[in-house]
């Protein structure tokens, strides 16, 4: 087996040794994270809100609208997967060049959506929407396929693995708290979005995240080296697609992490609604948002002593059954004050943050799998495929909370009815009770790698290696 990766992790890269995997790769990927979700968690947190509150769109054009993109980027992601699968490995690597070129129009994309343009007329604003929020997609497609796809080059050790995929969600985690935490006491002036407040906001946040994606190419280091094709080799994606059938982990984690985002998505969405109508203090949207940092990063010193003692598959199924739990009996408690929700919330968020800090770690293995069963190493097509995965989870939870709130009743006005207000409770609290657990059930009966499938997988891939030297 050190042989195997020997073969895949030469000591020397363009003549120059390759330093081990160590703090500076973990930090570099968190940071690459943290620049991903200063775009990606604004706008699912901010952008639908100000759809409806500034431009005066209606919640169900919205949901249309973001179900529509959703749908493109998923058909991007596979186009751009292959694209980047297809060309040459350089000096930096194969994955690296490709966030530094597209992280800079994609962070002045971010701050277009959310530019203030008073006095248009509602078909303006619709038009304007669809164009600014679709490019913004595809943009954040061609940085996000080649950051994902780097972990499965940065180290072939499971274990570097499952690391990184915990410092990403900590990256994750750090730019939610910073947004969600901090920019409603900026952007909401009594209780209301301001426009400008939101513009200043998005520009700030892109500058930061292109400060986070230089600093992610400059400490990442890609190790394994992906073969280039020979002249006139193409990629087969009949070879690709006989593999995927085959592919039980992918096809699963695909449907939990659709599951999952979708779930995740509408309780990021519909929160917004919840803290500002529900309980009348859009400001604690900041103190949820603080507790699902605490909860994230509290859990991340336990993770890779969890995982080596019961496997990824086992603490994750556990995570998702106490957050599916807790969200059932948030439900199920008649007047709840702020206080008790909060309190009950953070239990199902310690689960919710045990299955966020490993799923990255799932989709790594799913790259070996295939691997194991076509011969070829394809990172970014099988990420791209994961990343189908996400967008289409996005689409639903964006399309979904555009139709839930048209569903209870909401409107554009300053005051919702009490039904409007336990109608939108219902969908913030029943509805992820409910996919939590289903995602539970998902885990436990048909994932097929247990932690002894797994370690049994490293070994039988890296004698497949071998026997091809």
């Amino acid at each position: 087996m050190e042989k195997a990766i020997e073969a895949y992790e030469p000591i020397e890269n363009n003549k120059k040794p390759v330093r081990p995997f160590g703090m500076r790769d973990k930090f570099g990927y968190l940071l690459g994270d943290f620049g991903n979700d200063f775009s990606f968690i604004l706008v699912s947190t901010f952008l639908m809100v100000f759809y409806t509150d500034i431009f005066g769109i209606s919640a169900a054009a919205v949901g249309t609208l973001f179900l529509v993109a959703r749908m493109w980027d998923a058909v991007t992601d596979i186009l751009w997967g292959r694209f980047i699968d297809s060309r040459k490995t350089t000096s930096k690597g194969k994955f690296l060049p490709w966030i530094f070129r597209m992280s800079f129009p994609l962070v002045i994309s971010s701050a277009l959506m959310f530019l203030p343009i008073p006095g248009m007329s509602e078909g303006f604003y619709l038009a304007y929407a669809y164009v600014t929020y679709i490019l913004w997609g595809m943009l954040y497609t061609s940085v996000n396929i080649p950051y994902g796809s780097m972990a499965a080059v940065i180290s072939s050790d499971s274990t570097d693995r499952t690391s990184l995929s915990g410092w990403r969600t900590m990256g994750a985690t750090l730019a939610t708290l910073v947004i969600s935490a901090g920019a409603p006491l900026f952007v909401f002036v009594n209780n209301e979005l301001s426009a400008s407040r939101m513009f200043m906001a998005a520009a700030l946040f892109s500058i930061l995240a292109i400060a986070c994606y230089m600093g992610c190419v400059k400490l990442s280091t890609e190790r394994i080296q992906i073969p280039d094709k020979e002249p006139g080799e193409t990629l087969s994606f009949a070879k690709t697609a006989k593999g995927l059938v085959k592919n039980t982990p992918l096809i699963t984690i695909l449907i939990a992490s659709l599951l999952f985002l979708m779930t995740q998505m509408l309780v990021t969405s519909i929160n917004v609604y919840l803290f500002k109508d529900y309980f009348g203090n859009a400001t604690a949207l900041s103190i949820f948002s603080l507790l699902q940092t605490i909860a994230v990063m509290g859990s991340m010193p336990t993770l890779t002593p969890l995982v080596k003692r019961f496997g990824k598959k086992e603490v994750a199924s556990f995570g998702m059954l106490l957050a599916g739990s807790a969200y059932l009996t948030l439900y199920f408690i008649p007047s709840i004050s702020l206080t008790v929700f909060f309190v009950v919330n953070f239990i199902g968020l310690i689960g919710f943050g045990l299955f966020n800090l490993i799923i990255w770690a799932f989709v790594t293995d799913a790259i070996d799998y295939q691997e194991y069963i076509t011969g070829s190493r394809e990172d970014g097509t099988i990420y791209a495929i994961y990343s189908f995965a996400r967008k289409m989870g996005q689409a639903f939870a964006g399309g979904l909370t555009g139709f839930a709130l048209t569903f209870v009743g909401y409107t554009s006005v300053t005051t919702q009815t009490q039904e409007v207000k336990d109608g939108i409770y219902t969908v913030a609290t029943l509805v992820p009770g409910i996919i939590y657990l289903t995602v539970f059930f998902i885990l436990v009966f048909i994932y097929p790698l247990n932690k002894k499938r797994t370690k049994q997988l490293e070994v039988d891939l890296a004698e497949k290696r071998e026997a091809t030297e």
